[in-house]
């Protein structure tokens, strides 16, 4: 009776029917809650197969992939190593949706996702990032030298994800916990950025300093630092010279807001 149910929900996720795969789905929800999620392993591959939908050419199923995610966090923990293992199929569709899943999985990803960044690609290493910045725990304060070590790195992507991760960690951290020295090594890398080619960089280290404003991890003079900074990106000061990017404005306007 379990293998006919295992084909009859291979069959359903094999679908490209929006109904018939999320039939598949809560058939699998419900073998997790028959025979709890240690036990219904087989169904890892079935669910995880599901994260190379690609929801541009197909965005019915959108729901489809968001409740595959969902579900594949439901069955807990021991799935950690296998998500971070297929982080390296190289499919980026793919490789977005374990992040994401990695991310929601919480504090227990931490250590494991730190630990496979040492001897990742610069690919993975990025994917990595951004499963950390997922995280929504205090706990995440422990990989804040890894996102400014990303931020600092001469791979441009690698650089981007992390000058976009410092922002995403500062949003779980509490201010106390984060030591001094970090704290100064994050203003720093961020200040660093604003000066880079990339627009999209810049954009990024706005929008992240904006974060340390409105989570309090920049003192009075870093606030008037900040503000005559961001007066300067937007044109608003004595000189008159503002940004060329659309992006780094905007985010400049948000981060005054915090300010």
């Amino acid at each position: 009776m379990r293998a006919e149910t295992q084909r009859n929900i291979e069959w359903l996720l094999a679908s490209e029917k929006p109904k018939e795969m999320r039939e598949g789905l809560e058939r699998v929800r419900q073998e997790i809650a028959r025979v709890g999620a240690d036990e219904a392993r087989p169904y890892f591959e079935m669910v995880s197969s599901l994260f190379s939908i690609d929801t541009m050419d197909h965005p019915d199923l959108m729901p489809v992939l968001d409740e595959a995610i969902a579900l594949l966090v439901g069955f807990g923990n021991w799935v950690i190593p296998y998500l971070i293992e297929k982080l390296d199929e190289g499919d980026i569709k793919a490789q977005m949706s374990i992040a994401t899943a990695l991310g929601r999985l919480g504090a227990d990803g931490i250590v494991p996702l730190m630990n496979a960044y040492e001897n990742a690609g610069s690919e993975k290493r990025a994917f990595i990032l951004f499963a950390l910045g997922k995280v929504k725990s205090p706990k995440i304060v422990m990989a804040m030298n890894l996102a400014i070590d990303a931020a600092n790195d001469l791979d441009r992507e690698l650089r981007d994800t992390g000058t976009r991760a410092i922002g995403k960690l500062l949003e779980s951290i509490v201010p106390d916990d984060l030591d001094e020295e970090i704290r100064e090594r994050v203003h720093v890398s961020l200040r660093e950025n604003l000066a880079e080619p990339n627009p999209a960089i810049r954009a990024k280290s706005v929008r992240s300093l904006g974060k340390m404003a409105r989570y309090g991890f920049l003192n009075e003079e870093e606030r008037e630092r900040l503000n005559g900074t961001l007066m300067r990106i937007l044109g608003k000061d004595e000189a008159f010279d503002w940004d060329r990017a659309y992006a780094v404005r905007r985010e400049a306007e948000r981060a005054l807001k915090f300010l």
